[in-house]
């Protein structure tokens, strides 16, 4: 049982299949040729790096090949105690219309503390990281009033990213589905399912990355993303998006596959994200490790 009632599956954008890569500049020219050869029908850009008034060349190139590009925002802050900038939606706004996008993604986070002056840091403080909001009652009014706001400021839909949370707060009373699921069933936001995210905040609170999985709303998954990381001296799984994917992230892939298999639903469109080490080499090989890990989701055989 959700915290607001049985769950409801909104409409969402349709078209993000398949898998694909995060767009950067160092491998441009690499999903420009898939691009060209059929193999890639979407990708994401940080909506941070790029200006909608001036898009890269190479980026609309990738549009004329049909491909669609989705923003993805990473300073929104939208779990914050404070209403969503202006500028920093209308930003999201333009690249969408810009780039004729079906859907703008951001995060589940806080990234900001406003209105407490500080003689280091003037009256914001930012956290230069993403944060997760207490996942209280409370907090869950904010989140969704801020949700809210955001929708009616772009023009499209919003898709909302489950962080890497390496911490929970002592005040919690609602685990992380049933607190992604209120958050869809109160605004018919779409999520973005990051599994590499869900596998190191499971390491985290010692839960099971298989289970918590399964009880995150499907249906309202506009794609997934997945990335690389490594286990630190104490354990922790650290989402570095710099790093090859690990096994247990391979594996939840391929549970996700199956997931959406079993329940006769089509699977969403799966993104690699890479940060650092963007070399073509790198990414062909980890692209390649994603593409097995879904065939062999789907036949049972590995490539």
């Amino acid at each position: 049982m959700t915290v607001d009632g049985a769950y409801r599956a909104p409409r969402g954008p349709a078209g993000l299949a398949g898998t694909a890569v995060a767009w950067r500049r160092p491998v441009a020219g690499l999903l420009a040729s898939w691009a060209a050869a059929g193999d890639l029908t979407f990708t994401e850009v940080v909506a941070e790096n790029v200006d909608p008034r001036a898009l890269p060349a190479e980026l609309l190139a990738l549009r004329e090949h049909g491909v669609t590009v989705v923003p993805h925002g990473v300073t929104l802050g939208i779990a914050g105690a404070e209403r969503p900038d202006p500028a920093r939606l209308d930003r999201l706004a333009s690249l969408a219309e810009a780039l004729g996008s079906p859907v703008v993604s951001e995060h589940v986070a806080f990234v900001r503390a406003a209105g407490s002056p500080d003689p280091l840091h003037g009256d914001v403080l930012e956290a230069g990281h993403l944060l997760p909001p207490p996942r209280t009652a409370e907090s869950l009014d904010v989140l969704v009033e801020n949700v809210r706001a955001a929708q009616a400021a772009l023009p499209v839909p919003l898709a909302l990213e489950n962080i890497a949370a390496l911490l929970t707060w002592p005040e919690d009373t609602i685990d992380e589905a049933d607190f992604v699921t209120a958050l869809v069933e109160r605004t018919g936001c779409r999520l973005v399912l990051d599994v590499a995210n869900l596998h190191a905040s499971a390491v985290a609170r010692r839960s099971d990355p298989v289970a918590d999985l399964l009880r995150f709303p499907l249906e309202a998954v506009a794609y997934v993303h997945v990335a690389g990381g490594v286990e630190d001296a104490n354990g922790l799984f650290l989402d570095t998006h710099a790093h090859p994917m690990t096994p247990p992230v391979l594996a939840l892939v391929r549970t996700l596959v199956t997931a959406y298999d079993d329940r006769a639903l089509p699977v969403p469109g799966i993104l690699l994200e890479r940060d650092e080490d963007v070399t073509v080499a790198a990414i062909e090989g980890e692209y390649t490790a994603l593409r097995t890990a879904v065939a062999t989701a789907r036949t049972g055989v590995t490539a």
